[in-house]
């Protein structure tokens, strides 16, 4: 009982933080402390949504469908390069360096080339998605497998059990913390990498809307894009911990006490 008033107690401080944060933010427009052209209203943002509700919807689903190819594909690449620099040293040596350099390149720079390359469709979205969402994956599911207790595979070579074996029974089931914290961050960063991409060139997407009201100077309804991209985040990483906690239940036995 103890620990849930704890959980519904450390939930409700964020939010009536946000509610505050909210109201000083309407305030401080409402009386002019600010001009609405620099900082739009929460009333302003709200007006907008439901406004430009149809024409948000459209741009949101187009973004969310790039979000989901990359992020899928990304989260391919990533596991299976993980696998493969735990089981061959010689792919650790070859690739490592080049995943980790494929991180210091901003987005903002490769985006223009991949358009410039790719078009403005969806291709060139998807491959920066991909570009950013594998690394988490990919360096977080390694780090597993090299943390993992070196007796479980003694045990399991006492036994004459395979490699495929080793990851079947060993190595796969004791990596699920790992791969779905770097998941979550994966997930996150997906969305914003689309929007970003959607920036530089296309016909639908939040980044693209994004672009079109910047040149007008709409910022309320540059903030309503930000207030999606912010949700569509959290839906993501959201959807996330659900499956997590429904494949990993012995991580979150303590919170049901």
């Amino acid at each position: 009982m103890k620990t849930k008033q704890r959980n519904i107690g450390n939930k409700l401080i964020p939010i009536s933080l946000f509610i505050i944060l909210v109201i000083v933010w309407e305030y401080i427009v409402a009386t002019g402390r600010v001009e609405r052209y620099i900082l739009p209203a929460p009333s302003d943002i709200v007006e907008v949504l439901a406004k430009e509700s149809q024409v948000l919807f459209d741009h949101s689903r187009v973004t969310i469908k790039e979000t989901l190819l990359g992020l899928m594909i990304g989260v391919g690449i990533g596991f299976i390069l993980a696998i493969l620099m735990d089981r061959f040293k010689f792919v650790r040596a070859a690739f490592y360096p080049f995943i980790v350099l494929s991180q210091t390149i901003p987005t903002v720079a490769i985006a223009p080339i991949l358009v410039i390359w790719f078009g403005y469709e969806m291709l060139p979205k998807v491959i920066l998605i991909v570009l950013t969402t594998f690394y988490p994956i990919a360096m977080g599911v390694y780090d597993a497998l090299q943390q993992i207790d070196k007796d479980y595979l003694v045990l399991l070579d006492s036994m004459k059990a395979s490699s495929l074996d080793k990851y079947k029974y060993a190595k796969i089931p004791m990596i699920g913390p790992n791969f779905f914290s770097s998941l979550k961050i994966s997930s996150s960063y997906a969305v914003i990498a689309a929007v970003v991409s959607e920036w530089l060139g296309g016909f639908m997407g939040l980044g693209v809307y994004m672009t079109r009201v910047r040149k007008a100077y709409a910022l309320d309804k540059m903030f309503a894009v930000i207030i999606i991209t912010s949700l569509l985040s959290m839906v993501l990483v959201g959807i996330v911990t659900i499956i997590e906690r429904s494949i990993l239940k012995w991580n979150y036995v303590n919170e049901k006490e």
